[in-house]
């Protein structure tokens, strides 16, 4: 892991993925077959992608009860315990309509109103994602969606990962499909004889699962593009660096371009994690994906001072970032842009991803500096609601019309002042 200083170029913003031309290629004649041929198309893909010939797409509850046979009762209540956390979270932040009178008997207001329909996307492959049921699906309840639908690639087999299934349902998700990759998110956003269409996808995927949502948006609504998993640590001499590395390693086993990044203005601190990140990579499971990582995007920023590294962090906007310096609480005023901010030595990465509470779904690729990690605010709608009393526009009409005229809108000025036809006009 490199140790170096900082530079004007330094960003976490990486050219955005668009997939090779062959991949945006099959992914839209993947699209076009399911919205032409619907479940004969899923069918062809999942045999052909997935290995498995299925005639029900539908999870059935008797696959629901294999699944709880194979899960630990103790799994379980960790699953219900941080669906409970999650939940209180997210119910804090819910929005209310509103509406105000104003004096001359105006009244203005918002109205927010939930999704009708949400797809739920739960990526597949070696293993198995029953955190991003929990943090997909939760908001959405919050928010008061009424209908939430979950897609996920099964195996050979025919069969999705069991904690899966699990915490689909003890979230209550009783619509969940054998459905994978760009396929999955046609038949969410087109409908097919067994899936009808929803009005929102959200949840990450792979590069052709990203790709057709891109296509796709636009019919419906879709949540950002998610790129490499990013953690950056600003940390100061009070930091353990043994706890710092296992803290960057978190991420870098996510994936071989996740970004781990330490900015502290201790050059002890640096090389100490230096030497702590080679000792414990030896003995990760996940050891090659880890160091591919660390090795290509992994680095170590050595500052003047603490304040140019909280300069440095809000300059990279990440995705999560953690604090572990003498007073973190001093410094989260100062902290402008990131995903998730985890305050203190005990606020390990990790925590947020499954059990505290806040969504896990963030902004990615430096684009926390301008959005939001994913909320129930994610899954409402609202709209702007005008009642303007007669008072009010005979008071204003002219300036109205002449806004109007300013823009060339003759029809506009003239909506506005039909209203005030002289006596014994229709």
């Amino acid at each position: 892991m490199d140790i170096r200083k900082v530079t004007s170029e330094l960003s976490l913003k990486r050219k955005i993925d668009n997939g090779t031309g062959a991949q945006r290629e099959a992914v839209i004649s993947i699209l076009a077959d399911v919205e032409k041929r619907g479940d004969q198309a899923l069918r062809a893909y999942t045999k052909k992608f997935d290995g498995a010939l299925l005639e029900d797409f539908r999870v059935s509850e008797e696959e629901i009860k294999r699944a709880y046979e194979q899960i630990e009762d103790s799994i379980v209540n960790i699953i219900t315990e941080a669906a409970e956390n999650i939940r209180d979270y997210h119910e804090r932040m819910k929005s209310q309509s509103w509406i105000v009178t104003k004096p001359d008997g105006t009244m203005l207001g918002q109205q927010v109103t939930p999704l009708d329909a949400v797809g739920v996307y739960v990526p597949g492959g070696t293993a198995a994602y029953p955190s991003s049921v929990l943090m997909n699906v939760i908001p959405a309840q919050v928010a008061g969606v009424g209908r939430i639908v979950m897609t996920s690639p099964p195996n050979e087999k025919g069969e999705l990962p069991a904690g899966v299934l699990v915490a689909a349902n003890e979230l209550g998700v009783d619509e969940i499909y054998k459905v994978g990759g760009s396929q999955a998110v046609g038949a969410l956003a087109y409908g097919t004889e067994t899936i009808a269409p929803v009005d929102k996808i959200v949840g990450p995927g792979n590069i052709f699962v990203a790709l057709a949502k891109r296509e796709v948006f636009g019919l419906v609504d879709i949540d950002a593009i998610a790129g490499p998993s990013e953690i950056v640590i600003l940390a100061d001499e009070s930091a353990h660096p043994d706890e710092v590395a296992a803290d960057l390693l978190s991420q870098a086993e996510h994936d071989r371009l996740a970004s781990s990044i330490l900015v502290t203005h201790s050059e002890e601190l640096a090389y100490r994690v230096q030497k702590e990140v080679e000792q414990q990579l030896k003995t990760l499971p996940r050891r090659d994906i880890a160091l591919a990582s660390i090795e290509n995007h992994g680095a170590i920023y050595v500052t003047e001072s603490l304040e140019e590294s909280v300069t440095v962090v809000n300059k990279l906007a990440p995705e999560h970032l953690e604090v572990v310096t003498k007073d973190p609480y001093n410094l989260l005023g100062q902290i402008r842009h990131a995903g998730a901010i985890f305050l203190g030595r005990y606020s390990s990465e990790p925590v947020g991803d499954y059990f505290a509470g806040p969504n896990h779904v963030l902004p990615t690729n430096g684009t926390a500096a301008f959005s939001s990690p994913l909320s129930v605010e994610s899954f409402v709608k609202k709209s702007s609601i005008i009642s303007y009393s007669e008072k009010a526009l005979i008071e204003n009409a002219s300036k109205i019309a002449a806004f109007a005229r300013l823009e060339g809108l003759e029809a506009h000025a003239r909506a506005v002042e039909s209203r005030f036809k002289s006596k014994g006009e229709n």
